[in-house]
Parts: C-alpha cells; sequence; structure tokens
C-alpha cells in the first residue's frame, strides 16, 4: 500500500490569549512562507495598546511550520508598538534564526535618527570632534611609524619574515612600471620651465641661462617633488588600496592569528622597494626635464644642443645632484609609510577603501611639500 504525501500547510494563525492578567499570549501556527496568506497585525497591535496594557508579551510558536521575512516584518512590527509602553517582549521561545535576525535589526540605528543627529550637532561639537581625531590621528601615526622602524631593524638583523618575491614585484611595480608616467610629467615640466623662463630671458638677451634655470629646478628640487608627487598618487594610493581590501577581507587579521606580523609581511617590503626605487626615478626625471629644456632651446631660442649641454654642466653642481637624491629618499619614505598607513586603518567596508586611498594620497604630497620646505630651509641654513 502507497504512503500518501503529507497534506501541504496553505494556511498561518495568530491566536491571541490572556493566561493571566498581565501577559498577553501569541500563538504562531502554521506556515508562515505563503505571503497571501498571512493574517493581518493590526489586530494583535489593537490588543496591546488597548486597556489594560499587558505588562508583557509571550510567544508560543510550537505549530509553526514555517517562516520567512514577512515572518520577521510582522514580529517587527509588534516590537515596535510595545515601544511606546512598558511593556516587555520576551523573545526566547522564536526560531533561534528569528531571535538573530531581530537582534541584528535592532543593534543597526535608523537612518532619520542618524539624520537628526547629524542636524543637530553644533559646529563646536563638530570641531572638538575634528581636533580631537586629529590628535588622534598623531598618535597612530607615531606608533606606526615605530612599528616600522622595529620591523626594518629585525630586516637589518636578517630576522623580518617576509618573501622575497613580493619585494621584487614591489620593485617592478615601483620602478619600471612607473617610468611612463615619470617620463611624461617630467618632460612636461621641463618644456613649462623653459619656455616661462625663456620668455623673461629673451627680454635680456640672456637665453643661454634657460638651460641654468631648468637644469638647477629640475636636478635639485622639481624633478623630486614631481617624482615623489606622481609616486603618491600612483604607489602610494595603490598601497593603501591593497591593504585596505586585505583589511576587508579580514585577511590582515588572519595573519595575525596565524603568528605572521603584517608589518614585516605587508609593510616592510612595500616601504623598502618604493624607497629603493626612487632615487633611480629621481635621475631619470631629472634627465627628461632637462631634455625637455632641450627642447625649447633647440626650438624656440636657437642654440644648440651642445651649449646647452656645456652650460647646463657649468651650471648644476654636486650638491644640487645630492640634495635632490636626498629629497627623493625622503619622499620615498614619506609616500610608503603614507600609503601603508592608510590602508592599515582602513575599516571594513567597500567604501572605505576608496576613503583610504583618498586620504593617502592627501597625507603624501601634504608630507612631501613640508619635507620639501624644511630641507628648502635647512640647506639656506646650511649655505649648501
Amino acid at each position: 500500500m502507497e504512503a500518501k504525501d503529507p497534506k501541504p500547510v496553505t494556511s498561518c494563525e495568530v491566536t491571541l490569549d490572556r493566561p493571566d492578567r498581565e501577559s498577553l499570549l501569541i500563538r504562531l501556527a502554521g506556515s508562515w512562507t505563503l505571503p497571501n496568506k498571512r493574517p493581518s497585525v493590526e489586530g494583535v497591535i489593537q490588543e496591546i495598546t488597548a486597556d489594560p496594557h499587558p505588562e508583557r508579551i509571550l510567544f508560543d510558536v510550537t505549530a509553526l511550520t514555517g517562516w520567512d521575512s514577512g515572518f520577521l516584518i510582522f514580529l517587527t512590527k509588534i516590537l515596535k508598538a510595545c515601544s511606546g509602553y512598558p511593556i516587555k517582549v520576551s523573545l526566547e521561545s522564536l526560531p533561534k534564526g528569528a531571535q538573530k535576525l531581530l537582534s541584528l535589526a535592532s543593534a543597526a540605528p535608523e537612518k532619520e535618527k542618524l539624520q537628526e543627529t547629524a542636524r543637530a550637532r553644533s559646529f563646536l561639537s563638530r570641531l572638538g570632534e575634528e581636533t580631537v581625531d586629529f590628535f588622534r590621528s598623531w598618535g597612530d601615526m607615531l606608533g606606526f611609524i615605530g612599528a616600522s622602524f622595529s620591523a626594518f631593524v629585525r630586516f637589518a638583523r636578517g630576522k623580518a619574515r617576509f618573501r622575497w618575491s613580493d619585494l621584487l614585484e614591489i620593485l617592478q611595480e615601483c620602478g619600471i612600471q612607473a617610468l611612463p608616467i615619470v617620463s611624461l610629467i617630467s618632460l612636461l615640466v621641463g618644456l613649462i620651465l623653459a619656455f616661462v623662463g625663456a620668455v623673461q630671458l629673451m627680454l635680456f638677451g640672456a637665453e643661454i641661462y634657460v638651460a641654468n634655470l631648468v637644469g638647477i629646478a629640475m636636478i635639485r628640487v622639481m624633478g623630486a617633488v614631481m617624482t615623489g608627487i606622481i609616486m603618491a598618487g600612483r604607489t602610494g594610493a595603490a598601497f593603501a588600496a591593497q591593504l585596505g581590501t586585505m583589511q576587508v577581507n579580514e585577511e590582515i587579521d588572519a595573519f595575525m592569528t596565524a603568528g605572521i606580523s603584517p608589518m614585516e609581511f605587508l609593510v616592510l617590503p612595500r616601504i623598502i622597494g618604493l624607497t629603493l626605487m626612487m632615487p633611480f626615478l629621481c635621475l631619470y626625471a631629472d634627465l627628461m626635464g632637462v631634455l625637455g629644456g632641450l627642447i625649447v632651446a633647440v626650438g624656440m631660442l636657437d642654440i644648440s644642443a651642445v651649449e646647452y649641454y656645456i652650460q647646463t654642466k657649468a651650471a648644476v653642481s654636486l650638491n644640487n645632484l645630492w640634495i635632490g637624491l636626498f629629497q627623493s629618499v625622503v619622499f620615498g619614505v614619506l609616500v610608503g609609510v603614507a600609503g601603508c598607513l592608510r590602508g592599515m586603518q582602513c575599516g571594513r567596508s567597500a567604501s572605505a577603501v576608496g576613503d583610504a586611498a583618498t586620504s593617502a594620497v592627501v597625507t603624501g604630497i601634504v608630507s612631501i611639500i613640508v619635507a620639501t620646505a624644511v630641507v628648502t630651509v635647512a640647506c639656506n641654513t646650511l649655505g649648501i
């Protein structure tokens, strides 16, 4: 004899009961996965709000056979109706999954309340919060710099744990792959410096000194500064995005759980790779800038390439070259630290990755400008 299929549940029911004067028992039965069969919640809310109000609400789900998001909406409306009264709602008898989802829903603040809070904040409140965040960020930055220095000391002692293949890949990304953009920007900067200088020097018949202007400006300052800014926008943002994505995916937490220091395995190769490549990129940017000045001198001022070369050689000293290279090393450290710092500080959302990349670029460029001013004043004080 064949077994008959069980009769499918085609309805869901809500029954209200008063086991005592202070309690309201809500019995939920049937399958709540049928959208067109769900009972209205209005009758339950009327019973809750009617005098006398119950002091506690209990649920009986022993006859419940299934539920979905509609069941949660039903419960949420009941909880919202109870929030205006001193009523205790007991959720212990509900399915565990429903309890967890209701807990998550109640933990998330409503959007309207967040907007009201944002509008209610005064200017002084926002100013104070920004000031506190500013000083807290300085403390975080100093802690990150100390951790980076500690990792570098371990690297110098041969005890740092990272993969050399990662370092070689970063050297390639920061070196060869950056040449096209460095070539374009440095060449154009040299062209602009030469053209602006030529317009003024032609008034005095001193066109030959365009070589002095472009050579000293590019080799002493502009080559290193432009390279640093390019690398801040290109590589610093990439570092922040990479580490920020790892932070979102909890990969950095996995490293720490496995006993691997993220500072040594992730941060150290990036800072070392960028710092090593910056002097070479700076030299290449100097060359391209001088070449841009040569194009203007030959094409606009009728100065031969040999004359331009001799004048540049006489004008530029080794001190200018060493100052530019020193600045490039400093900029490499600053851009690397800024990118890795913002990446490690990234939040746990997709938008936080974009914010980290933006913050890394801003921090890197501001650090470059400040460092340039400090080095310039120091060189002027020392008479270099």
